[in-house]
């Protein structure tokens, strides 16, 4: 099946990585009919709120870390009826495992919200960035704006140098890097990896691992970790060392990343979007600098498999108002 598998948020090795960032336990569900194939990768959650009482286990099940969300792998005949059948076929499966609620992460460059649509509640959330490499003779100059592509052949007259490592077998520099750039921040939990994660990424998922290291004075000033997967590449993180911070090291990854890109077949380099929804999001506005046209919509799905006891725990837990879902969990 590996070969339908569109991009690798959807790799059963990469649901398992996020066990470490997001509590639950990966599953997926595949339903297939002369119609076609449709794969649905999740985590599931026992719900475990604190004062609350239940007659057995429930559960709620969430996108991994990053995008996903139900896809058609492949259609044989008839859409309708396969997304039919799916979600009846899927609503047993929830059913039978008490799953109370399902939270989706639709992937932009996919579109695959459009499909189910009319199956689960839809609410566009943002645009996401890529720079797009896909019948272009020369993506800097047709995706990088003026201003960025002056700056980088400015840092690029510095005495800089860099390595681009494939399927590196250490994350050494990078986790260094990595780490003092969230202390610097303050960054919350949800963006703090353990080193346990990253252990995880170089035995199970190292042939999808792009590192870029680049250095000044002998020190490694910048790095970025990135997912590849067919024609796709994922920026995932990075991190700067702030002494070096007027060189803008973030600017030459993104070069780095699309020279890369070229020559190694990618159409799609995907940053993701803001922290906020907010179109004037200042990271959102970063990351625009490097596309002229790879702008895509990110939706978020919302389902309910069990109203009674959705709605027992939204009571419970005072959460009538709470925009989050689940609303038990806000």
């Amino acid at each position: 099946m590996n070969e339908l598998l569109p991009d690798i948020y959807y790799t059963d090795e990469y649901a398992k990585s996020t066990e470490y960032l997001l509590e639950g336990k990966s599953d997926s569900f595949l339903y297939e009919d002369e119609n076609g194939k449709v794969l649905n990768v999740f985590l599931k959650r026992k719900i475990d709120l604190e004062g609350i009482d239940l007659d057995k286990d429930y559960y709620d099940i969430q996108t991994p870390y990053g995008y996903g969300g139900p896809i058609i792998l492949s259609l044989e005949k008839d859409k309708d009826q396969l997304l039919k059948s799916y979600m009846d076929s899927f609503t047993k499966y929830c059913e039978d495992n008490n799953i109370v609620s399902e939270f989706v992460r639709y992937h932009p460059l996919l579109d695959n919200q459009k499909d189910f649509s009319k199956l689960y509640d839809n609410v566009y959330m943002r645009k996401t960035v890529s720079t797009v490499l896909k019948d272009k003779e020369d993506a800097f100059t047709q995706e990088f704006s003026k201003s960025t592509r002056k700056l980088i052949r400015k840092i690029l007259k510095e005495d800089i140098k860099y390595e681009i490592i494939e399927n590196p077998s250490d994350l050494d520099k990078f986790m260094e890097i990595y780490y003092d750039t969230m202390d610097r921040n303050d960054a919350t939990d949800y963006y703090y990896f353990d080193r346990e994660y990253f252990e995880f990424l170089i035995k199970n998922m190292k042939n999808h691992l792009i590192n870029i290291n680049i250095y000044m004075d002998e020190k490694c000033i910048a790095s970025g970790l990135y997912f590849r997967y067919k024609d796709m590449l994922h920026a995932h993180l990075s991190g700067t060392d702030h002494n070096y911070l007027h060189l803008s090291p973030a600017y030459i990854l993104k070069y780095l990343t699309l020279k890369w890109g070229e020559e190694n077949d990618i159409k799609y380099i995907h940053y993701g979007g803001g922290t906020t929804n907010d179109e004037n999001d200042s990271l959102l506005k970063f990351k625009s600098k490097f596309t002229k046209e790879g702008f895509f919509d990110f939706y978020i799905g919302k389902k309910i498999y069990n109203e009674e006891v959705y709605d027992y725990l939204v009571e419970k837990t005072n959460t009538e108002k709470e925009e989050f879902f689940p609303q038990y969990r806000g």
